[in-house]
């Protein structure tokens, strides 16, 4: 049977190969902490549940928690850096971008294509999910697992348009993976930030901190105390999805609904929108910001993001009226 915990194992095995090619790579002047970088975040996906035979849970935990250490100890010393990676010409560049033109998009048009016709496929034929990943809920395996099948095919058809080796897609996934660093494993790190936020009970602290200083009687200050809330911390957090739970359970629920009896349903749907503005207008949000700037090797980083800001503080604006005016009615 399928299990969630094989992909996991082979994103460790490729981030390992990663590893091992940046530490064979003498064009790198930094490959040693540079393949470390790798094989350390590789490490993280193949420790399980099978770990926890030989450790207890706590100590896992902990060497978890050191091993993050590290790897954002490498990264802030500038530990990660580009190297050679045996690619083709600029002239074969050329003159291949040339032969396959917008045959170029299938690859990447084939994964979620593979993707949404695996997931319809394994909800609706009968037992299909119990033969392959056993009995039980399986919604979020059968997304990875589809599009894991949408990768792999992306990748065979890549390699027969290119006519390029599978060891040479393995060089280009090691360059993007240099090229993006640290910023990769941002929004993994984001998403366990949220859930230490919630559990410490930061949502009770800004609901006390809101309601202590600022005039959320007014039903106005506190449309905009939400929605400029939810921006913010998305900006801080990098995650609209992260920052949702914490300034609602804050502000959202109760003042917002309890006291001044909104609807939640379009509080919820202007919140998270009022957060997709944080997104545009932050380097944490390394998915949808940096990563872009990296892969078109764009000499400033931040040049996404200076696009964007004009676009988030109007939409921003935008939110904080249509709360106002639409959750009342």
């Amino acid at each position: 049977m399928v299990q969630q915990q094989y992909l996991y194992w082979l994103a460790g095995a490729i981030l390992l190969v990663v590893a091992v090619m940046s530490w064979r790579d003498k064009a790198n002047p930094r490959r040693l902490t540079t393949g470390l970088f790798w094989a350390l975040y590789g490490l993280v996906f193949l420790i399980g549940d099978w770990t926890a035979t030989f450790f207890a849970t706590r100590t896992l935990h902990i060497l978890t928690g050191a091993i993050v250490v590290v790897m954002a100890l490498i990264a802030g010393l500038g530990g990660v850096k580009l190297g050679s990676y045996h690619q083709r010409s600029q002239a074969q560049r050329s003159e291949s971008a040339q032969r396959l033109r917008n045959r170029l998009f299938l690859p990447a048009l084939a994964i979620p294509v593979v993707t949404v016709i695996g997931v319809l496929t394994f909800n609706n034929v009968p037992g299909l999910q119990e033969r392959v990943f056993g009995a039980g809920n399986h919604s979020t395996l059968i997304t990875l697992f589809s599009m894991m099948l949408g990768c792999v095919a992306g990748w065979l058809i890549a390699l027969k348009m290119t006519r390029e080796s599978p060891a040479q897609s393995v060089q280009e996934a090691r360059r993007l993976l240099d090229a993006i660093g640290w910023a990769f494993i941002l929004p993994q790190i984001l998403a366990t930030l949220g859930l230490l936020f919630t559990t410490a009970g930061v949502g009770t602290a800004i609901s006390h901190l809101t309601e202590t200083y600022l005039a959320v009687d007014n039903k106005f200050v506190a449309v905009a105390t939400y929605t400029i809330g939810m921006a913010l911390l998305t900006m801080v957090m990098g995650n609209a999805f992260a920052a949702f739970p914490i300034v609602t359970a804050g502000v959202g629920i109760p003042i917002l609904v309890l006291q001044h009896h909104g609807n939640p349903a379009v509080m919820a749907a202007i919140g998270m929108f009022s957060g997709y503005c944080g997104t545009l207008m932050t380097p944490m949000a390394a998915n949808f910001n940096i990563v872009p700037a990296a892969l078109l090797e764009l000499p400033d980083r931040n040049a996404v993001i200076k696009a964007q800001v004009p676009t988030g503080v109007l939409l921003l604006i935008a939110n904080v009226f249509l709360l106002y005016f639409l959750m009342f009615l």
